[in-house]
Protein backbone atom coordinates (compact mmCIF):
# COMPACT_ATOMS: atom_id res chain seq x y z
CA UNK A 1 0.00 0.00 0.00
CA UNK A 2 2.91 1.91 0.59
CA UNK A 3 4.16 1.77 -2.91
CA UNK A 4 0.81 2.21 -4.16
CA UNK A 5 0.32 5.29 -2.63
CA UNK A 6 3.47 6.91 -3.63
CA UNK A 7 2.74 6.13 -7.18
CA UNK A 8 -0.25 7.68 -7.20
CA UNK A 9 0.85 10.95 -5.66
CA UNK A 10 3.68 10.74 -8.25
CA UNK A 11 1.17 10.72 -10.97
CA UNK A 12 -1.31 13.33 -9.67
CA UNK A 13 1.46 16.17 -9.10
CA UNK A 14 2.39 14.69 -12.97
CA UNK A 15 -0.92 15.99 -13.94
CA UNK A 16 -1.43 18.74 -12.08
CA UNK A 17 1.93 20.16 -13.69
CA UNK A 18 0.92 19.62 -17.03
CA UNK A 19 -2.61 20.75 -16.49
CA UNK A 20 -3.35 23.80 -18.92
CA UNK A 21 -6.22 25.41 -17.29
CA UNK A 22 -8.51 25.59 -14.29
CA UNK A 23 -11.00 22.71 -15.46
CA UNK A 24 -7.87 20.42 -15.53
CA UNK A 25 -6.89 20.98 -12.15
CA UNK A 26 -10.57 20.65 -11.34
CA UNK A 27 -10.93 17.32 -13.30
CA UNK A 28 -7.40 15.96 -11.38
CA UNK A 29 -9.10 16.93 -7.79
CA UNK A 30 -11.96 14.76 -8.64
CA UNK A 31 -10.09 11.73 -9.60
CA UNK A 32 -7.35 11.51 -7.10
CA UNK A 33 -9.40 13.08 -4.29
CA UNK A 34 -12.43 12.46 -5.08
CA UNK A 35 -15.01 9.98 -3.06
CA UNK A 36 -14.50 7.76 -5.76
CA UNK A 37 -10.85 8.42 -5.93
CA UNK A 38 -7.51 5.49 -5.69
CA UNK A 39 -6.64 7.04 -2.37
CA UNK A 40 -10.11 6.67 -1.06
CA UNK A 41 -9.91 2.97 -2.22
CA UNK A 42 -6.54 2.09 -0.28
CA UNK A 43 -7.98 3.64 2.77
CA UNK A 44 -10.66 1.54 2.73
CA UNK A 45 -8.40 -1.20 2.38
CA UNK A 46 -7.03 -0.49 5.39
CA UNK A 47 -8.66 -3.40 7.27
CA UNK A 48 -6.41 -5.50 6.01
CA UNK A 49 -3.36 -4.64 7.38
CA UNK A 50 -1.72 -5.40 11.07
CA UNK A 51 -2.42 -2.86 13.79
CA UNK A 52 0.75 -1.28 13.23
CA UNK A 53 0.83 -0.98 9.77
CA UNK A 54 -2.44 0.67 10.17
CA UNK A 55 -1.67 4.08 11.46
CA UNK A 56 1.82 4.45 9.47
CA UNK A 57 -0.41 3.95 5.97
CA UNK A 58 -3.12 6.21 7.44
CA UNK A 59 -0.58 8.70 8.12
CA UNK A 60 0.98 8.48 4.80
CA UNK A 61 -2.35 8.34 3.01
CA UNK A 62 -3.26 11.91 4.75
CA UNK A 63 0.40 13.25 3.91
CA UNK A 64 -0.19 12.07 0.41
CA UNK A 65 -3.81 13.57 -0.15
CA UNK A 66 -2.27 16.99 1.57
CA UNK A 67 0.12 17.22 -0.93
CA UNK A 68 -1.54 16.51 -3.86
CA UNK A 69 -4.05 19.41 -2.64
CA UNK A 70 -1.71 22.13 -2.26
CA UNK A 71 -0.51 21.33 -5.33
CA UNK A 72 -3.62 21.47 -7.14
CA UNK A 73 -4.40 24.82 -5.07
CA UNK A 74 -1.33 26.46 -5.50
CA UNK A 75 -1.28 25.93 -9.63
CA UNK A 76 -4.55 27.11 -9.46
CA UNK A 77 -3.60 30.50 -7.94
CA UNK A 78 -0.95 30.88 -10.50
CA UNK A 79 -3.49 30.22 -12.93
CA UNK A 80 -5.81 32.84 -11.56
CA UNK A 81 -3.13 35.53 -11.07
CA UNK A 82 -1.59 35.23 -14.49
CA UNK A 83 -6.21 35.45 -15.93
CA UNK A 84 -5.96 38.50 -13.72
CA UNK A 85 -3.28 40.21 -14.94
CA UNK A 86 -3.91 39.71 -18.82
CA UNK A 87 -7.31 40.98 -18.18
CA UNK A 88 -6.19 44.22 -16.77
CA UNK A 89 -3.26 44.42 -19.47
CA UNK A 90 -6.02 43.94 -22.05
CA UNK A 91 -8.68 46.26 -20.01
CA UNK A 92 -5.99 48.84 -19.04
CA UNK A 93 -6.64 52.92 -19.24
CA UNK A 94 -4.41 55.52 -20.10
CA UNK A 95 -5.30 57.99 -17.38
CA UNK A 96 -2.55 60.43 -19.17
CA UNK A 97 -5.34 60.78 -21.89
CA UNK A 98 -7.38 63.93 -22.19
CA UNK A 99 -10.69 63.44 -20.77
CA UNK A 100 -13.87 63.52 -23.39
CA UNK A 101 -15.50 66.81 -23.59
CA UNK A 102 -18.93 66.57 -21.67
CA UNK A 103 -21.78 68.02 -24.08
CA UNK A 104 -23.98 70.74 -22.29
CA UNK A 105 -27.39 70.57 -23.93
CA UNK A 106 -29.80 73.60 -24.10
CA UNK A 107 -33.84 74.27 -23.85
CA UNK A 108 -35.81 73.13 -26.06
CA UNK A 109 -36.82 75.54 -28.86
CA UNK A 110 -40.51 75.90 -27.80
CA UNK A 111 -39.96 76.39 -23.76
CA UNK A 112 -37.34 79.09 -25.33
CA UNK A 113 -40.18 80.40 -27.22
CA UNK A 114 -42.90 80.44 -24.39
CA UNK A 115 -40.39 81.89 -21.74
CA UNK A 116 -39.08 84.62 -24.25
CA UNK A 117 -43.18 85.76 -24.83
CA UNK A 118 -43.40 85.17 -20.90
CA UNK A 119 -40.95 87.77 -20.57
CA UNK A 120 -42.29 90.07 -22.68
CA UNK A 121 -45.86 89.90 -21.02
CA UNK A 122 -44.34 90.08 -17.18
CA UNK A 123 -42.42 93.46 -18.60
CA UNK A 124 -46.21 94.24 -19.14
CA UNK A 125 -47.42 93.84 -16.07
CA UNK A 126 -49.16 90.46 -16.62
CA UNK A 127 -48.60 87.21 -14.44
CA UNK A 128 -48.27 84.02 -15.27
CA UNK A 129 -51.42 81.57 -14.06
CA UNK A 130 -50.99 77.51 -14.94
CA UNK A 131 -54.00 74.81 -14.50
CA UNK A 132 -54.54 71.46 -14.94
CA UNK A 133 -54.69 69.51 -18.55
CA UNK A 134 -57.10 67.13 -17.54
CA UNK A 135 -60.26 69.77 -17.58
CA UNK A 136 -63.64 69.38 -16.78
CA UNK A 137 -66.09 70.25 -19.50
CA UNK A 138 -67.42 73.15 -17.40
CA UNK A 139 -64.52 74.92 -17.33
CA UNK A 140 -63.05 73.57 -20.54
CA UNK A 141 -66.45 74.70 -22.72
CA UNK A 142 -69.34 76.10 -20.66
CA UNK A 143 -67.62 78.43 -18.96
CA UNK A 144 -66.70 80.11 -21.86
CA UNK A 145 -70.24 80.21 -23.35
CA UNK A 146 -70.19 76.91 -25.45
CA UNK A 147 -73.05 75.07 -23.18
CA UNK A 148 -73.18 71.19 -24.32
CA UNK A 149 -74.57 70.74 -27.48
CA UNK A 150 -73.40 74.24 -29.34
CA UNK A 151 -71.99 73.44 -33.00
CA UNK A 152 -69.14 75.84 -32.09
CA UNK A 153 -67.93 72.71 -29.82
CA UNK A 154 -67.25 70.78 -33.35
CA UNK A 155 -64.26 73.33 -33.97
CA UNK A 156 -62.42 71.59 -31.22
CA UNK A 157 -62.76 67.78 -31.26
CA UNK A 158 -61.57 66.57 -27.84
CA UNK A 159 -60.22 63.54 -26.03
CA UNK A 160 -63.00 62.53 -23.58
CA UNK A 161 -61.97 60.64 -20.34
CA UNK A 162 -65.76 60.54 -19.30
CA UNK A 163 -68.85 62.36 -20.04
CA UNK A 164 -68.05 65.12 -17.81
CA UNK A 165 -63.82 64.83 -18.20
CA UNK A 166 -61.19 65.67 -20.98
CA UNK A 167 -57.90 66.70 -22.23
CA UNK A 168 -58.11 70.12 -22.25
CA UNK A 169 -58.54 71.70 -25.75
CA UNK A 170 -57.09 75.18 -25.13
CA UNK A 171 -55.57 77.11 -21.88
CA UNK A 172 -59.08 79.14 -21.62
CA UNK A 173 -60.10 77.24 -18.69
CA UNK A 174 -57.08 78.59 -16.84
CA UNK A 175 -58.54 82.60 -17.85
CA UNK A 176 -62.18 80.86 -16.61
CA UNK A 177 -60.42 79.25 -13.07
CA UNK A 178 -58.62 82.79 -12.37
CA UNK A 179 -61.55 84.69 -12.94
CA UNK A 180 -63.80 82.67 -11.00
CA UNK A 181 -61.17 82.93 -8.19
CA UNK A 182 -61.56 86.84 -8.30
CA UNK A 183 -65.27 86.64 -7.35
CA UNK A 184 -65.72 89.20 -9.50
CA UNK A 185 -63.94 92.09 -7.66
CA UNK A 186 -60.50 92.02 -8.54
CA UNK A 187 -59.30 92.57 -11.95
CA UNK A 188 -57.32 90.03 -13.59
CA UNK A 189 -54.01 90.20 -15.79
CA UNK A 190 -52.55 87.15 -16.52
CA UNK A 191 -51.06 84.39 -19.70
CA UNK A 192 -51.53 81.37 -19.04
CA UNK A 193 -48.97 78.99 -21.46
CA UNK A 194 -49.23 74.84 -21.41
CA UNK A 195 -50.14 71.46 -23.52
CA UNK A 196 -53.65 70.78 -25.07
CA UNK A 197 -55.23 68.17 -26.83
CA UNK A 198 -57.04 67.96 -29.73
CA UNK A 199 -58.18 64.62 -31.85
CA UNK A 200 -56.46 65.76 -35.37
CA UNK A 201 -55.08 64.63 -38.10
CA UNK A 202 -50.76 65.07 -37.97
CA UNK A 203 -49.26 66.91 -40.35
CA UNK A 204 -46.60 69.70 -41.20
CA UNK A 205 -49.09 71.70 -39.44
CA UNK A 206 -51.26 70.30 -37.12
CA UNK A 207 -50.50 67.96 -34.04
CA UNK A 208 -53.03 66.30 -31.76
CA UNK A 209 -50.91 67.82 -29.00
CA UNK A 210 -49.32 71.10 -29.27
CA UNK A 211 -48.38 74.16 -27.01
CA UNK A 212 -50.65 77.15 -26.24
CA UNK A 213 -50.19 80.41 -24.49
CA UNK A 214 -53.19 82.72 -23.79
CA UNK A 215 -53.63 86.15 -22.21
CA UNK A 216 -56.48 87.53 -20.73
CA UNK A 217 -57.00 91.24 -19.20
CA UNK A 218 -60.05 91.91 -16.95
CA UNK A 219 -60.89 95.44 -15.60
CA UNK A 220 -62.80 98.59 -15.58
CA UNK A 221 -62.78 100.70 -19.27
CA UNK A 222 -61.14 98.23 -21.19
CA UNK A 223 -61.07 98.78 -24.93
CA UNK A 224 -60.44 97.65 -28.22
CA UNK A 225 -57.52 99.91 -28.48
CA UNK A 226 -55.69 98.62 -25.05
CA UNK A 227 -56.02 95.03 -27.32
CA UNK A 228 -54.62 96.74 -30.33
CA UNK A 229 -51.84 98.12 -28.08
CA UNK A 230 -50.78 95.17 -26.18
CA UNK A 231 -50.46 92.88 -29.72
CA UNK A 232 -48.73 95.80 -31.68
CA UNK A 233 -46.03 95.52 -29.01
CA UNK A 234 -45.94 92.00 -29.16
CA UNK A 235 -45.79 91.56 -32.59
CA UNK A 236 -42.77 94.44 -32.86
CA UNK A 237 -40.62 92.77 -30.17
CA UNK A 238 -40.83 89.21 -30.66
CA UNK A 239 -40.52 90.10 -34.78
CA UNK A 240 -38.83 93.31 -35.38
CA UNK A 241 -39.83 97.22 -35.00
CA UNK A 242 -40.21 96.79 -38.68
CA UNK A 243 -43.63 94.56 -38.49
CA UNK A 244 -46.98 96.13 -39.29
CA UNK A 245 -49.88 94.19 -37.74
CA UNK A 246 -53.56 94.35 -39.18
CA UNK A 247 -56.89 93.23 -37.28
CA UNK A 248 -59.22 91.37 -38.81
CA UNK A 249 -62.78 90.68 -38.02
CA UNK A 250 -63.08 86.52 -37.04
CA UNK A 251 -65.88 84.81 -34.72
CA UNK A 252 -64.66 82.92 -31.28
CA UNK A 253 -67.81 81.90 -29.17
CA UNK A 254 -65.63 83.41 -26.04
CA UNK A 255 -64.85 86.96 -27.25
CA UNK A 256 -67.08 89.48 -28.85
CA UNK A 257 -66.11 90.93 -31.31
CA UNK A 258 -63.68 88.65 -32.20
CA UNK A 259 -60.23 89.43 -34.78
CA UNK A 260 -57.52 87.64 -36.16
CA UNK A 261 -54.01 89.40 -36.42
CA UNK A 262 -51.69 89.33 -39.09
CA UNK A 263 -48.56 90.66 -39.19
CA UNK A 264 -46.54 91.77 -42.08
CA UNK A 265 -44.34 89.27 -44.34
CA UNK A 266 -41.31 89.61 -43.33
CA UNK A 267 -39.78 87.85 -46.54
CA UNK A 268 -41.32 90.60 -48.76
CA UNK A 269 -42.20 93.25 -46.27
CA UNK A 270 -45.84 93.33 -47.45
CA UNK A 271 -45.75 93.46 -51.21
CA UNK A 272 -46.48 89.58 -51.48
CA UNK A 273 -44.64 86.52 -52.07
CA UNK A 274 -44.71 82.63 -51.75
CA UNK A 275 -44.82 82.48 -48.28
CA UNK A 276 -47.53 84.88 -47.51
CA UNK A 277 -49.36 83.47 -50.61
CA UNK A 278 -49.59 86.79 -51.95
CA UNK A 279 -51.29 88.63 -49.50
CA UNK A 280 -48.48 90.89 -47.62
CA UNK A 281 -49.60 89.30 -44.61
CA UNK A 282 -49.30 86.27 -42.02
CA UNK A 283 -52.06 84.93 -39.79
CA UNK A 284 -50.12 84.87 -36.31
CA UNK A 285 -53.05 84.44 -33.16
CA UNK A 286 -56.35 85.20 -32.31
CA UNK A 287 -58.11 87.75 -29.74
CA UNK A 288 -61.42 89.84 -29.07
CA UNK A 289 -63.05 91.17 -26.30
CA UNK A 290 -64.60 89.03 -23.45
CA UNK A 291 -67.64 87.97 -23.98
CA UNK A 292 -70.47 89.57 -21.72
CA UNK A 293 -71.77 86.29 -20.31
CA UNK A 294 -67.95 84.59 -20.05
CA UNK A 295 -67.87 87.89 -17.47
CA UNK A 296 -71.16 87.43 -15.94
CA UNK A 297 -70.41 83.64 -15.43
CA UNK A 298 -67.25 84.10 -13.62
CA UNK A 299 -68.97 86.47 -11.52
CA UNK A 300 -68.40 90.27 -13.00
CA UNK A 301 -70.97 92.78 -13.66
CA UNK A 302 -70.70 93.12 -17.59
CA UNK A 303 -72.12 97.06 -16.88
CA UNK A 304 -68.90 97.71 -14.85
CA UNK A 305 -65.93 95.34 -16.34
CA UNK A 306 -64.81 94.33 -19.47
CA UNK A 307 -61.73 92.67 -21.15
CA UNK A 308 -59.53 91.05 -23.80
CA UNK A 309 -58.19 87.99 -23.85
CA UNK A 310 -55.88 86.34 -26.84
CA UNK A 311 -54.44 83.13 -27.74
CA UNK A 312 -51.28 82.04 -29.83
CA UNK A 313 -49.82 78.81 -30.63
CA UNK A 314 -45.68 79.15 -29.45
CA UNK A 315 -45.28 76.43 -32.46
CA UNK A 316 -46.76 78.57 -34.96
CA UNK A 317 -44.73 81.77 -33.19
CA UNK A 318 -41.25 79.89 -33.97
CA UNK A 319 -41.90 78.55 -37.05
CA UNK A 320 -42.63 82.20 -38.54
CA UNK A 321 -39.32 83.31 -36.54
CA UNK A 322 -36.75 80.87 -37.73
CA UNK A 323 -38.45 79.17 -40.92
CA UNK A 324 -39.24 75.96 -39.84
CA UNK A 325 -41.85 74.20 -41.98
CA UNK A 326 -43.14 71.10 -40.13
CA UNK A 327 -44.71 71.15 -36.50
CA UNK A 328 -43.63 67.68 -36.16
CA UNK A 329 -39.85 68.77 -36.11
CA UNK A 330 -40.51 70.05 -32.36
CA UNK A 331 -41.38 66.60 -31.51
CA UNK A 332 -39.74 64.02 -32.83
CA UNK A 333 -36.49 64.29 -30.93
CA UNK A 334 -33.98 64.69 -33.37
CA UNK A 335 -30.65 65.88 -32.30
CA UNK A 336 -29.80 67.47 -35.16
CA UNK A 337 -32.79 69.79 -35.48
CA UNK A 338 -33.16 70.66 -31.67
CA UNK A 339 -28.91 71.79 -31.26
CA UNK A 340 -29.50 74.29 -33.72
CA UNK A 341 -31.84 76.10 -31.55
CA UNK A 342 -29.75 75.92 -28.30
CA UNK A 343 -28.88 79.63 -28.26
CA UNK A 344 -31.89 80.95 -30.31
Amino acid sequence: MKDRLQQLEQEALEKVSNAENVQGLKDVRVEYLGKKGPITEVLRGMGKLSKEERPVIGQLANEVRERIAQALDSKQERMEDEALDRQLEAESVDVTLPGRPVEVGGPHILTSIVEEIEDMFIGMGFEIKEGPEVETDYYNFEALNLPKGHPARDMQDSFYITEELLLRTHTSPVQARTMGQRNGKEPVKMICPGKVYRRDTDDATHSHQFTQLEGLLVDENVRMSDLKGVLNAFAKQMFGEERDIRLRPSFFPFTEPSVEMDISCKVCGGSGCSVCKGTGWIEILGAGMVHPNVLEMAGYDSNVYSGFAFGMGPERIAMLKYGIDDIRNFYTNDIRFLKQYHKA
